[in-house]
């Protein structure tokens, strides 16, 4: 078989077609039939009788704006252009979802494509409608250093516009949707991309929002786009297994429908079979074939009233065995995503397992159209499921704008994004058995997050079903956490690599880079006062009152191309700028203003107090300083070394020794930014050197070396062993806290005291 005719056959005939992509002429005329349907709105019309003459005619409108604006414009496959807005428009209409959102669909690709202005829609429809065509629109037009990135800024401002209201999200799913069941036309490479971006971010959204009929398509048709040969091949698996069980499947179906109505319970019986995509997870999940994948069919149970599920259970229970481990009650405990239902695997007949989900038809509807479900209801009159359906996602949205609020990088936003678009919920419960939902692999740190930034901020230890656990704890179902605060607690750089939820990342982070830009800006500001001094100049006030000042550093920012003095003096502490040169141009900016040197500031220094020494000429270094001041790892310095200090482009302050070889050798290459650095007279933590001991290789070793720098009272925070000389012979290399080098010297000489320390010196660069 020829690779065309294979293609031919795997691909589902769906794949056709991709909006955006337009041509100024008609590549090949469209037929007849295809025309006709292009410039009728009938069709559409059709599906909007729940709709008011009024919004009718607004939609009628918008269509009409729609056309004009896309005239002339063609799809790759030749169509003319309004036949995708239609289309969209039409999926928009099936959710029932109200006018402004319908009109929003027909002209969702007007400013993107066609440079229509916000502006000029509001004039016309209205700013709602405006708005949410604005929340549409990719942001193309603007300039980013890397496509990943503008992509990752459209997202974000497409999830945010949905934050504020869902119907965004609704149109852009319906825009994907009709977008990859029309892909044929377009060039392989381009395919796979879109087809990747669907599977990684639209259909989790979908499934995020309950929309679990478009979840299951849009990526039914990636999965055929990205893996051709193995969609196909497994739905020609599927289409063989569904004939050889078609007997027993319609066997439970009777015998199912038989005992309900024998016990006189209302129910509808509809048949479930898992999709191409579904199967092909669970092969790779399970490292099995398509043979050992037994449940490719189910059966769905929609009954009356809430009671009626459980009854129905009961009743499949009495019917057939059900398989031990495999029920599921997401009635009491529902999904993230608001899914309820009642699931069961039973043993059919002829052995082989089925599944079984028990459902209201409420939750049914839910299930099928999720946040969708809120308009369904509305056009029916049921208050009560329309509330429940918008209440689905109100969680997560939130959850949005409060990442938003910590993250001001696009693709870091859309990384916390995408952790909590794969959750895999356990469900915990707090000690008033308030149930949480987290992602699979969640620790008490999601946990405390999710119950508030605050708690999340100040917490020290947890409990997990009242025993004291480690916070790196991974959470099972069914969990009891009590979180642990203190008010003097502060996140931990290490919990960045433990935490599951976006919410949590972006908090850590966004808490660390406001200490970090703290420590920075305190320490740009030090040296700022430095290089000013050496100019002869005193620094200016920092008093917002005092205009004149104020309008000095407004004016400075701007040369920097700063938004005001705090980011500034950041850049100058992380090493961004250069403390001389922005003390230059300040020293000229103040005499513009008639500020001139002063013989006496020169001198002043050397008369200062320690408190204002680091302003004068010299920065202080007492180990408090954060992520700001870092000690060079290849000389690590300790108090009484000689030091100096290099400033790193945007790392901040590298303290070296000063007789490190690599010090030597940046400042033979960079000795501008070099600066002056002592240790400050108060230390407020140990810090870390490197000690080599060479010892005889036996029982015991360790401890004897361990007991020695105790009783020194020093700490070991790492240790290597190098075994590559001879055999009784071994090298330690260990790093140890002291408090500076008298301390250190106390070590070296317990160590040097040990019986089975042959050797012992400290390490040093060079």
């Amino acid at each position: 078989m020829s690779l065309r005719s294979l293609a031919a056959e795997f691909l589902p005939s769906a794949l056709q077609g991709l909006q955006g992509l337009q041509r100024p002429t008609p590549p090949a005329p469209a037929e007849p039939a295809t025309r006709e349907e292009a410039s009728s709105f009938q069709a559409l019309a059709d599906k909007l009788g729940y709709l008011g003459k009024a919004d009718l005619k607004q939609v009628r409108e918008a269509y009409r704006f729609a056309d004009a604006a896309h005239l002339g414009q063609f799809r790759a496959d030749g169509r003319p252009y309004i036949t995708h807005p239609l289309a969209v428009a039409g999926l928009v209409a099936d959710w029932k979802l109200d006018a402004q959102a319908v009109m929003a669909a027909l002209m969702h690709d007007t400013i993107e494509d066609q440079g229509v202005t916000k502006a000029e829609l509001i004039e016309k429809f209205g700013a709602p409608t405006a708005d949410l065509v604005d929340g549409l629109t990719k942001l193309d037009k603007l300039q980013f250093n890397t496509r990943e990135e503008g992509q990752a800024e459209s997202f974000r401002k497409m999830l945010l516009a949905m934050a504020r209201d869902v119907r965004v999200v609704l149109v852009k799913l319906a825009d994907r949707l009709h977008n990859m069941r029309t892909m044929a036309a377009l060039a392989p490479e381009r395919r796979r991309r879109i087809a990747r971006e669907t599977l990684d971010i639209y259909a989790p959204i979908a499934h995020r929002l309950g929309l679990n009929q478009i979840y299951r398509e849009l990526q039914e048709l990636a999965f055929a786009l990205l893996y051709p040969w193995r969609h196909g091949a497994l739905q020609k698996a599927l289409q063989r297994a569904r004939g050889h069980r078609r007997d027993i499947v319609e066997r439970v179906r009777g015998e199912v429908e038989r005992a309900f109505s024998k016990h006189k319970l209302k129910v509808r019986v509809g048949g479930r079979e898992k999709t191409v995509y579904s199967i092909y997870r669970k092969m790779r999940h399970k490292h099995a074939g398509f043979a050992q994948v037994n449940d490719l069919f189910g059966f769905r149970i929609v009954v009356p009233t809430l009671t009626d599920c459980y009854v129905a259970l009961g009743l499949l229970h009495q019917l057939y065995k059900p398989v031990p481990g495999r029920f599921k009650d997401y009635i009491a405990i529902p999904k993230a995503n608001g899914y309820q239902s009642l699931h069961t695997t039973l043993v059919s007949p002829l052995g082989t397992a089925v599944e079984f989900q028990v459902r209201t038809e409420a939750m049914h509807a839910v299930a099928e159209a999720g946040i969708a479900a809120h308009w369904l209801y509305k056009q029916r009159g049921d208050k009560t499921a329309a509330a429940e359906a918008q209440r689905l996602s109100s969680m997560w949205l939130q959850s949005l704008l409060d990442i938003q609020d910590d993250t001001r990088d696009s693709t870091e936003f859309l990384e916390h994004v995408k952790i909590d678009l794969h959750p895999e919920a356990v469900y915990v419960f707090t000690p008033r058995s308030k149930i949480l939902a987290l992602p699979r692999g969640a620790t008490p740190v999601d946990f405390a997050y999710a119950i508030h930034s605050d708690v999340g901020q100040h917490m020290v230890a947890a409990k997990i079903n009242g025993e004291p656990a480690a916070l790196r704890t991974e959470l099972k179902s069914g969990d009891v956490v009590e979180v642990i605060t203190a008010p003097g607690a502060k996140p931990n750089p290490a919990w960045l690599s433990m935490v599951r939820t976006g919410r949590a990342r972006s908090k850590i982070r966004h808490f660390l880079k406001n200490m970090e830009a703290e420590e920075s800006r305190a320490l740009g500001e030090k040296m700022l006062a430095q290089a000013l001094r050496a100019e002869g100049l005193p620094m200016p006030s920092a008093d917002p009152t005092e205009t004149d000042a104020a309008a000095l550093w407004q004016q400075l920012a701007r040369w920097g191309g700063n938004r005001h003095r705090g980011e500034l003096l950041v850049d100058i502490g992380l090493g961004r700028k250069v403390a001389t040169i922005v003390a230059k141009r300040l020293a000229l900016m103040m005499g513009e203003r008639g500020i001139k040197p002063d013989a006496v500031a020169l001198t002043l220094g050397r008369f200062a107090t320690e408190d204002t020494a680091g302003a004068q000429g010299v920065v202080f270094v007492d180990g408090s300083e954060g992520g700001s001041v870092q000690f060079a790892h290849c000389c690590r310095p300790i108090p009484g070394d000689a030091i100096t200090g290099y400033l790193g482009r945007g790392e901040g302050l590298m303290v070296h020794t000063v007789e490190c070889p690599t010090g030597k050798r940046l400042y033979e290459r960079d000795s501008e930014r070099w600066i002056h650095v002592e240790w400050a007279d108060e230390l407020t933590r140990p810090f870390e050197t490197t000690v080599h001991v060479l010892v005889h290789n036996g029982k015991g070793v360790l401890a004897q070396v361990a007991s020695a720098i105790s009783a020194a009272e020093a700490d070991i925070t790492h240790l290597d062993m190098d075994s590559s000389r001879d055999g009784d012979v071994v090298e330690l290399r260990l790093l140890v806290a002291v408090r500076d080098r008298v301390h250190l010297a106390d070590v070296l000489r317990a160590l040097r005291r040990a019986a089975t320390v042959q050797r012992v010196s400290r390490y040093r660069a060079g």
